[in-house]
This record gives structure tokens, C-alpha cells and sequence, in this order.
């Protein structure tokens, strides 16, 4: 195992919902599976909807690679941050996800996203820069995807 500071990939979008709107549809699991299932599929749910403890476990496909993984939330700040730790590879990869919110001055919020390897399997190291790259590819898609659900009202719905 490689356990080395991996450069984060971080990507944001601004929306012209309220900061609570939009804490309030990411704090719920199950809303991510809209504006990620172009990446992550078969979601399976447990814990709470919502908040500390929330679990999906889904396959990950990033290009050519598919993975089962776990998500789980394990730190929030109410309508400012949602941290997930997302674990793959047989518990190999781990990797820390996290949604930052904060207010755009002529209203709206601004959404950043940050996918951070922590754990990477030794013999993925090689592979580092390209899946930087997919995932960066990745998660632009789906901050766009999340600004078109909240742009069309979508509502929270519970797991």
C-alpha cells in the first residue's frame, strides 16, 4: 500500500440556491445518485438517510476501471461541509470526498467538491496521474448534472 499526500482534485460550481437548500439535498445519500450515477452505480443504501453514519456502497467505473466501494459520512458542519470516506479496492483505496458550501456575494452558493486519495494499492501508484485525471473529468460532469437538479427543483427525497 502507498500511503503518501496524493494532490487533491477539486471542482465547484455556483448555483443560485440558498446555501440550506442546497446542504439540505446533499446531507441526503441518496440524492448523489442522480448526479453521479455516471460513474458510480447500483447504489445500495444503509445507516441514516442523512447525516453522520449515512452508507452507500456502490461500483465505481472511471474509464475502463470498475471497483466496489463503500461511502460513508463521517463529519459534517450543518449547512457548510459533508465529509465522506469512500473505501475500495478490498479496503486498499481510501479516499476522502468533501462538499464545501459557501455564499456567493450576489447570492446563490458556491459548491466545491474534493476527492482526496488517502490509501492507494501499490500497484495502482503508476496509474496516479490518470485517474487525477478521470476523476477530475468525472466530477466536473457531475457538479454540472447537481447545478441541473437544483436548477429544476429537484426535491430531497429519502433513501
Amino acid at each position: 500500500m502507498w500511503y503518501t499526500m496524493i494532490k487533491p482534485v477539486t471542482v465547484s460550481v455556483e448555483v443560485p440556491q440558498s446555501r440550506a437548500s442546497v446542504y439540505e439535498f446533499l446531507d441526503v445519500m441518496a440524492n448523489h445518485e442522480p448526479f453521479t450515477n455516471h460513474m458510480l452505480h447500483d447504489w445500495r443504501y444503509s445507516g441514516p438517510p442523512s447525516g453522520v453514519g449515512s452508507k452507500a456502497q456502490v461500483t465505481t467505473k472511471i474509464g475502463t476501471i470498475t471497483d466496489h466501494a463503500e461511502i460513508e459520512v463521517f463529519e459534517v458542519e450543518d449547512g457548510r461541509l459533508i465529509r465522506e470516506r469512500s473505501v475500495g479496492a478490498k479496503g486498499k483505496r481510501i479516499a476522502h470526498g468533501t462538499y464545501e458550501l459557501s455564499d456567493v456575494p450576489d447570492g446563490g452558493t458556491r459548491i466545491e467538491f474534493t476527492f482526496a486519495l488517502q490509501q492507494v494499492p501499490a500497484l495502482e501508484r503508476p496509474l496516479v496521474p490518470l485517474m487525477r485525471a478521470m476523476v477530475r473529468r468525472g466530477n466536473e460532469k457531475a457538479m454540472q448534472r447537481l447545478a441541473g437538479l437544483l436548477s429544476a427543483g429537484q426535491t430531497v427525497r429519502a433513501a
